[in-house]
């Protein structure tokens, strides 16, 4: 009797991400969805500089870890050239938003027919914690010692938001992992946008609220509870653009 396998094919090896953090299970729902969308032998990754480097180590796909900041650039090459692939980005909200806000707004406004999935943790996870355009206000981070100061530095920046409102792409959304509902919620925001990909409807972006106890200095169980309680509030989770929505 055969066994039904559990975990996504694509997924061939556990991952190494920090304890608490929430990479493993967005990456396990990224599987999940290319594998009921029969993708999960078709798709090409770009992956940021950062943590969400360690995608790679976990994935039998397709790959390139691109220059710090350059995947929606890299993505969009991809695509042109192999119109046929399932093409996404995975990055962190320092290498999307800061070090390649050029990049990954000039895709968003071209509506470029790839799909973005962007890890917001409010900071530089995994070069020491620095503060990020999503750092929350008041925020202790390794270059915001006495907390983000915003009256200096500007507000934490809401990408989708912007992208949703200014530009025609397909599809926007955040979601999150701080509870299962709400896990099971960006699951379909995730399909969402491949699925939007698949039709040929341009830009598709996901971003997701994630815990990052070590820089956070929390145990996991805060960290959910600080998404829920201080980043959600400033970040809503929900769909942003539905598709077919013009902006």
């Amino acid at each position: 009797m055969a066994v039904e396998r559990k975990v996504p094919a694509i997924i061939d090896k556990p991952m190494n991400f920090c304890p608490g953090c929430g990479h493993g299970i967005i990456i396990r729902l990224i599987g999940e969805c290319l594998t009921e969308l029969g993708q999960d032998q078709n798709v090409i990754y770009a992956i940021g500089v950062g943590c969400s480097s360690n995608l790679g180590g976990g994935l039998e796909a397709d790959r390139l870890h691109c220059c710090h900041g350059r995947a929606a650039a890299v993505a969009t090459g991809m695509k042109r050239v192999n119109k046929e692939n399932i093409v996404l980005t995975y990055q962190g909200d320092g290498d999307a938003y800061c070090i390649g806000i050029a990049e990954s707004l000039n895709a968003a406004y071209r509506n470029e027919n790839i799909t973005v999935i962007t890890i917001n943790n409010t900071n530089f996870g995994m070069t020491g914690g620095q503060m990020s355009v999503t750092t929350m206000e008041g925020q202790k981070t390794s270059t915001s010692k006495l907390g983000r100061n915003c009256d200096v530095t500007g507000f934490p920046m809401k990408f989708p938001e912007m992208v949703a409102s200014q530009f025609n792409v397909a599809y926007a959304a955040r979601g999150s992992v701080d509870k299962p509902q709400n896990i099971i919620k960006l699951k379909a925001y995730i399909k969402n946008a491949i699925e939007a990909q698949m039709n040929g409807e341009g830009y598709s972006i996901v971003e997701v609220l994630s815990p990052c106890p070590i820089n956070w200095g929390m145990t996991p169980s805060q960290s959910m509870e600080h998404i829920r309680d201080v980043v959600m509030p400033y970040f809503p989770i929900g769909v942003l653009k539905e598709r077919g929505e013009k902006a």
